[in-house]
């Protein structure tokens, strides 16, 4: 349950610099996957990544702006109301964030850094962060990869570990929280040019997944969370034949059961359906469908497993898909406007 007396909710970020709402809450019907919109707030700015607190009761946002920030909102009724100010996060465009050990986690593509805000035991944020790890380097890209960009930051699934992506670097950086701040454990190198974006984990826990943006790849990591070690094994397209031009693939998802993978790829407004085998070492390309809008930014799982969300950035909504239980490939079914729509998240 969601709050008091809610069923299973969405939240939805959108670019306000492009007309968007801002954070919106929705109703999930269970049966039919369907998302009817019942408030919405635009008091952060370009909230285009979104996180919510265990109890469901806290909803945290990045402000993907110049000056970068993460916000707290209190989603116990229909309309998302701050909760306290939102606290800059000492760098630019963070653009997706996390929780972990009691903190809030920022990945900062703008500065290429990770910065860590602490929680008060009622779920408000820190006035400031408690550390920041700025990370280093570059890649072959003439225009993407002239210095670090992370992307993601994501707490592996022994919750020991924090991983962080970086586009700008061709690199995963696993990190462990520190005296309040993220430490660097080990730097993973990934092809060059490849430009990572996102990375997911199998439900067994010992194999990552890892979406590039620059090439549209999916490279496959063993992962050993007993000493921090993620190993890329094998790399392969998103997309039954070769792209006219950028690709620019965007999220990527894994079934709870770990039998499919799923793959966004905006230039070409195409998600990918990958089966997976038992242990999750072999993703294999089974099909491709449209996503049901334009520039597919963000993929979300309902907590069934048995419905996927696509939000459309450019055409403005968020539409959704039945799974195909057998198959995994993603019928749609219907779709609700969110102009500038950035993320889904259920909660």
């Amino acid at each position: 349950m969601v709050g008091s007396s809610h069923g299973v909710r969405a939240y939805i970020g959108s670019f306000t610099a492009a007309g968007g709402p801002g954070v919106l809450v929705a109703e999930l019907d269970g049966e039919g996957g369907a998302l009817t919109v019942v408030g919405a707030t635009d008091v952060v700015a370009d909230p285009s990544y979104l996180a919510l607190a265990p109890d469901g009761r806290t909803l945290y946002a990045v402000s993907e702006t110049a000056r970068g920030a993460v916000a707290a909102l209190d989603v116990t009724g229909d309309k998302p109301e701050l909760r306290g100010a939102p606290v800059p996060v000492r760098a630019d465009a963070p653009t997706h964030l996390a929780l972990h050990a009691g903190h809030v986690l920022t990945a900062n593509y703008g500065s290429g850094s990770v910065s860590a805000v602490p929680l008060n035991a009622d779920g408000t944020l820190a006035p400031a962060p408690s550390g920041v790890l700025p990370h280093t380097g570059s890649g072959p890209h003439p225009q993407r990869q002239q210095s670090a960009h992370a992307h993601q930051v994501l707490p592996d699934p022994s919750g020991r570990w924090v991983l962080s992506v970086d586009l700008g670097t061709d690199s995963v950086r696993v990190c462990a929280l520190t005296d309040g701040g993220p430490g660097l454990h080990r730097e993973v190198a990934l092809r060059p040019g490849s430009g990572p974006r996102h990375l997911a984990f199998h439900p067994g826990g010992t194999h990552a997944y890892v979406l590039n943006e620059l090439t549209p790849t999916l490279t496959t990591c063993a992962w050993d969370p007993a000493d921090g070690t993620l190993k890329p094994l094998s790399e392969i397209s998103v997309l039954p034949g070769a792209p006219e031009g950028d690709a620019y693939p965007s999220e990527v998802v894994v079934a709870p059961d770990g039998r499919f993978l799923w793959t966004a790829t905006r230039g070409e407004d195409l998600i990918s359906v990958f089966a997976l085998d038992g242990a999750g070492e072999r993703p294999r390309l089974t099909a491709s469908v449209e996503c049901g809008g334009d520039w597919p930014r963000d993929l979300a799982l309902d907590p069934s497993g048995r419905y996927l969300y696509a939000a459309n950035e450019r055409s403005g909504d968020v539409t959704w898909f039945a799974l195909d239980e057998a198959t995994g490939i993603p019928v749609r079914t219907g779709s609700v406007p969110v102009p500038a729509a950035s993320c889904v998240l259920f909660g």
